[in-house]
């Protein structure tokens, strides 16, 4: 009878066992699908501030069908890397900057160019359609999940700058691709890496730096340079994209969560960084009395003029390899206004 006993027991212990193990594959079968996102910039910068929403967003809308791991700070794939990153599948997902590789994006460089963009948000959509039109091969091997700019790049000097002339001969710390809208402006282009900005302000080695003005708060620039002059010179043009094999391998209802994702998410970072400027401008003039100059009129009628041999060279540079380059530029204007007025 033990013996019998003995086999009834052990008998329920493995219809157990095996009833736990149906049910424990039932649960790997629900488990979330994963995703890496590789993202270059520090985790409180904008790019990546978009990235945890976005995050947030698919995560919520698909019911936690999907799992996303961020990766900010060039921890998974450095900035240069992480187109061909995600090509190679070595990040499902990544954040990067056109500009990092120039040439290589021709129709997202007619952003880049000076045109005068007045936020973000304009630029953001201007670039987000302009892509869209012409089905950009530079972005055939992945899956664009949003595009968006950075705000546009203003002059923030230690002294006041109020017209060009006030411009000519003045060091400044700017981006290497910007150099030359610099030069043609008559200031002196220097380029380092922002971590020798702070230092090459308050030694006078620099007068000033062109950038988006987030940065008079995010790196407390304000205090070496409360003088800004607004000139809307240029912005810089960032893409999600996604690897394609990933991309097809994912169900259709989260294929169209994604979809569903890709202009509010540009709409909602031009927002939000645009705002974060104005946060930053608020708290410069409170903290350090920040001066805010306009160039004259005329000056200001005379820019585009002064920095068409940029557009030109761009124009016969893509007209060259194959593509429209005074339509693309045509276009890019023609949306800067249309969201100008939209988004007044």
């Amino acid at each position: 009878m033990i013996k019998k006993g003995a086999c009834v027991i052990f008998g329920l212990f493995l219809a157990t066992l095996l009833g736990f193990t149906l049910l424990s594959g039932n649960v790997s079968a629900a488990d979330p699908i994963k995703l890496t996102y590789a993202n270059f910039p520090p985790a409180p910068t904008f790019p990546c501030i978009q990235m945890e929403r976005w995050k947030g967003e698919v995560e919520k809308r698909t019911n936690g069908k999907v799992a996303v791991q961020t990766f900010p700070g060039g921890t998974l794939l450095p900035a240069k890397n992480i187109f061909d990153g995600v090509v190679a599948g070595t990040a499902d997902i990544g954040n990067f900057a056109m500009s990092y590789q120039p040439g290589r994006f021709p129709i997202s460089e007619a952003i880049d160019l000076p045109l005068g963009f007045p936020s973000a948000k304009v630029a953001s959509m201007a670039l987000y359609d302009l892509i869209d039109k012409y089905k950009a091969k530079e972005f055939q091997d992945v899956k664009i999940l949003t595009l968006f700019t950075c705000p546009p790049a203003n002059i923030m000097t230690r002294t006041p700058v109020k017209s060009l002339a006030d411009l000519k001969g003045m060091e400044l710390r700017v981006g290497g691709t910007q150099a030359d809208i610099i030069k043609l402006l008559g200031g002196i282009p220097v380029a380092m890496p922002q971590s020798d900005t702070p230092e090459a302000l308050q030694k006078g080695v620099v007068k000033g730096h062109v950038s988006s003005m987030e940065v008079l708060k995010d790196f407390n620039y304000a205090a070496y340079t409360a003088n800004v002059t607004i000139a809307d010179l240029w912005v810089v043009t960032f893409a999600v994209v996604m690897n394609k094999q990933k991309w097809e391998s994912l169900p259709d209802d989260v294929k169209k969560v994604l979809d569903d994702l890709r202009t509010e998410q540009a709409q909602w970072t031009g927002k939000y960084v645009d705002d974060h400027v104005l946060e930053a401008i608020k708290w410069s003039k409170e903290k350090y009395n920040l001066q805010i100059f306009e160039l004259p009129a005329k000056e200001k009628a005379e820019m585009p003029k002064l920095l068409e041999p940029i557009i030109a060279a761009y124009v016969k540079k893509v007209t060259a390899a194959g593509l429209p380059g005074d339509q693309i530029v045509k276009d890019a204007l023609a949306l800067k206004e249309k969201y100008a007025k939209e988004y007044k």
